[in-house]
This record gives C-alpha cells, sequence and structure tokens, in this order.
C-alpha cells in the first residue's frame, strides 16, 4: 500500500480534504430543484462505495509498504472490520440529516452549526481514541472555531429578523447531525495499526487506511436502507417518496451527479485517513472539517443564502470566516 510520511503532504492531502466535504453537497444543490434529497442520497451512498473499491485496488494495493488491500481485509480482527463499519453506519445517519438541513435551510447555515459542532466533538473524541498531538494548541484551534459557529448562528439571527424563513427544523437538524458526526470518525481511526517507521511494516490483525475506508463506506450504504428509507417515508418536509420514484423519476445526469458527489465526499475521506498517519487522527479530522468554511463560502457567495439580509451581517460572517481561518492555522501548528 501507499504510505504518506511527510508531514507537509499529509497536510495538503487535508486540506483536500477540506475542500471535498465543504463543495460535495453542491452536488445536492444542483439536484434538488428535479431531485428530493432521500432519491439524490441513495446515488450518493454509491458513489461513496465505488471511490473506496477504486482507492483500494489502486493506492491501497500498491507499493511495498504494510500490506495490500485483500490481504490486509483477510488478516484483520472482526472487532476492527465492525468498528470501522459502525463508524459508516453512524456518520450515514448524520450525513442524512445534515443534506436535510441543507434541503430546508441551505449551506450557509447547515455547514458551519452542523459541521462544525462536528469538528469541535470530532477532534475531542478522536483524541481521546488515538491521543497524538500538542493538546493545549488543538483545544485552542477548536475554541476558535466554536467561536465561528456562534458568529454564524447570530447572523442568522439577523437574517431571520430581516423578514426571511426561519427554518428552525433546519437548524435543529443541523445541531442533531453535527452531535453525531463528530463520533463517526473516532470508530473508524481506532482500526488503523501503526506503521514501523523504519521497514513500513503495519500491526497484525489491524486495518491499513484502504481497508478501513472500504469497511466504513459498506457500512454508510448498508445502513441507507434503514435511515434512507426512514427518510423516506417520514420526509422531514414534502411528500413521501418511494423507491418506484428512484427508478421512474430520475435520469442519467440526476443519477450522475449523486455519484459524482459521494465520490468527491470520499475522495477527501480517504485522504484525510491516509493523511493521519503522518498527521495523526485527531489534526487530520479537524484539519478536513475546515470544510465547514468551504460550505459557508459556497453558500454565501455562489448560492446567495444571505441575500438581502440587514447591514451588519456581512461584519459577522466576516469575523466568523476570520475566526475558522485562525482555528484552521493552530490546529496545523499543533503538529510543528
Amino acid at each position: 500500500m501507499q504510505i504518506v510520511e511527510s508531514y507537509p503532504v499529509a497536510v495538503a492531502m487535508c486540506i483536500v480534504t477540506m475542500l471535498c466535504w465543504g463543495s460535495w453537497a453542491n452536488t445536492q444543490k444542483l439536484a434538488s430543484k428535479e431531485w428530493r434529497f432521500q432519491l439524490f442520497y441513495w446515488d450518493y451512498a454509491i458513489g461513496v462505495f465505488l471511490l473506496s473499491l477504486l482507492l483500494a485496488f489502486t493506492l491501497g494495493s500498491t507499493g511495498s509498504g504494510g500490506r495490500g488491500f485483500l490481504a490486509d481485509l483477510y488478516q484483520a480482527d472482526s472487532k476492527w472490520l465492525g468498528s470501522a463499519f459502525l463508524g459508516g453506519v453512524i456518520f450515514n445517519l448524520s450525513n442524512i440529516l445534515l443534506v436535510a438541513a441543507i434541503d430546508i435551510a441551505g449551506m450557509a447555515v447547515a455547514f458551519p452549526i452542523g459541521v462544525g459542532l462536528a469538528l469541535v466533538l470530532g477532534v475531542i473524541t478522536t483524541y481521546v481514541a488515538k491521543p497524538e498531538g500538542n493538546a493545549p494548541m488543538l483545544a485552542l484551534g477548536v475554541a476558535a472555531v466554536v467561536v465561528a459557529v456562534v458568529l454564524d448562528a447570530l447572523a442568522y439571527k439577523k437574517l431571520a429578523s430581516a423578514g426571511k424563513k426561519t427554518p428552525v427544523k433546519g437548524i435543529v437538524l443541523s445541531v442533531v447531525a453535527g452531535v453525531l458526526m463528530g463520533f463517526f470518525y473516532s470508530f473508524v481511526a481506532q482500526t488503523m495499526g501503526k506503521i514501523d517507521g523504519v521497514t513500513h511494516a503495519l500491526e497484525a490483525s489491524k486495518l491499513s487506511p484502504y481497508t478501513a475506508i472500504v469497511l466504513f463506506s459498506a457500512g454508510l450504504l448498508a445502513s441507507n436502507f434503514i435511515w434512507n428509507t426512514i427518510a423516506m417515508a417520514k420526509p422531514f418536509s414534502g411528500e413521501p417518496v418511494t423507491y418506484r420514484d428512484y427508478f421512474t423519476k430520475g435520469n442519467l445526469r440526476l443519477h450522475l451527479i449523486g455519484i459524482l458527489g459521494g465520490m468527491i465526499w470520499n475522495t477527501g475521506m480517504g485522504f484525510s485517513i491516509i493523511a493521519s498517519t503522518a498527521a495523526g487522527p485527531a489534526l487530520s479530522y479537524g484539519l478536513g472539517q475546515g470544510a465547514t468554511m468551504v460550505g459557508a463560502l459556497w453558500g454565501v457567495f455562489i448560492w446567495k443564502e444571505f441575500k438581502g439580509a440587514p447591514q451588519g451581517t456581512g461584519k459577522l460572517l466576516g469575523f466568523m470566516f476570520l475566526f475558522y481561518i485562525i482555528g484552521l492555522a493552530v490546529l496545523i501548528a499543533s503538529k510543528l
């Protein structure tokens, strides 16, 4: 398998993660006028799984370090396979709630609140599972992100006071999604074995990053038959949708948009997990969740979700972005 040992390369991969995690939801926005989010989400889940297999049979099966994907899968302890799978199940529930929140409240609200909370909880839970990095600096970086989340909430309050619709349900969904999303990464991170710095041998019975991604993605896709089926029958807004709608109301373009969204997101997840061998899982996850800022940028400047907001809202959003940048910079420095 291919191993990342350079910290600068790991940071660069985490930045790609941030861009992917902050941008994939644009595919849902593109399809939302023609395609209910529950139907979009089936294609998204398929895209996630396909990308995991692509990584496993390319980067995960070449190179002289560790073990190839299939060999790693055969030797893995069922405990670790189950933990990575469970991480996918937990993430999928949180992500369905986040996509529903985006559908109701928009990216500029759902991302800072939902993914911001996920960053805070995720860094903490991942550090507890695998304590690597400078804890005080990690805490300082997380604190800056918390300030950014509060500023976004204040900006949204101004938007609501200007007579814009106030989808409280979207905010509640964002919060619940963020809490759940803060726990999934630790289940995946703890499954990965240590890599010997000299021989590049991988710890026995545990998983390579590539195997962990496949099991995580399998958990996501399998649990979709539970979580998304419930969301289809009992939607958060609008009328129920059926499996028949998926096959009769969609077209090739809409299906490909959903699959692309899943592949974009899992490119980010893959890079985050692979980079964690050099950067540490807490930092890798924390940097990736800078996606919050990327998603908010899309929402504010491309989708114009704060258009018509009262005076002073722009300053709050500006300070929100500033504190996110400060938080991310401190997180990067925590490993130097």
